[in-house]
């Protein structure tokens, strides 16, 4: 760190839009994350359309509603994030968001700890969690397995190929030649 330099960073880039949904997805620890659907807008050389709610108490915070219009940035200039609602825009056909009360993609019920932002699906066998805990272990970071990316692994899972990370060495090219792109 020269003593003798000086980093000047402008402020993000700021861009409204409204708000059209809030879906859910599932981690692979089972922790549920809302996601804001929102009207495509250009910001900082891109196209955004989603961008991260983090958890039930954030949307709260920011009384985040379905149909709000909101100003967004991008994080360290890379990550969609909400800042706030413009709440002289509201026409009264806002709808409060809630978590859902059973999980998106297995059907169990959910819940929350005390002191806990997370709201989890507690099902082991749920199918969301099982592809990514699967896409966790074939990434970068991990094994490192080259041109197997979520669309694939998810095409396993659904068609009952695989049902543990064990299951990607069983693999036979006859298993998997009538997939999609395969």
């Amino acid at each position: 760190a020269p003593r003798w330099a000086v980093a000047y960073k402008f402020p993000a880039e700021i861009a409204q839009t409204r708000l059209v949904d809030i879906d859910i997805q599932v981690g692979r620890t089972g922790v549920l994350t809302p996601r804001a659907v929102l009207e495509p807008v250009r910001l900082a050389g891109s196209t955004v359309s989603y961008a991260t709610l983090h958890n039930i108490d954030f949307i709260r915070e920011r009384d985040i509603r379905i149909g709000d219009k909101v100003r967004l940035r991008k994080a360290g200039d890379i990550i969609p994030e909400i800042i706030s609602v413009i709440p002289d825009e509201r026409k009264g056909s806002e709808v409060p968001f809630e978590m859902p009360a059973f999980c998106p993609s297995c059907g169990e019920k959910t819940v929350r700890e005390n002191g806990e932002a997370a709201v989890r699906c507690i099902n082991p066998d749920c199918p969301a969690q099982l592809s990514r805990s699967i896409i966790h272990f074939v990434s970068r970071g991990a094994m490192n397995i080259d041109n197997l990316g979520e669309s694939v692994i998810e095409q396993f899972v659904s068609s009952g190929l695989i049902e543990s990370a064990a299951d990607l060495y069983y693999l036979k090219k006859e298993d998997i030649a009538s997939l999609d792109r395969l």
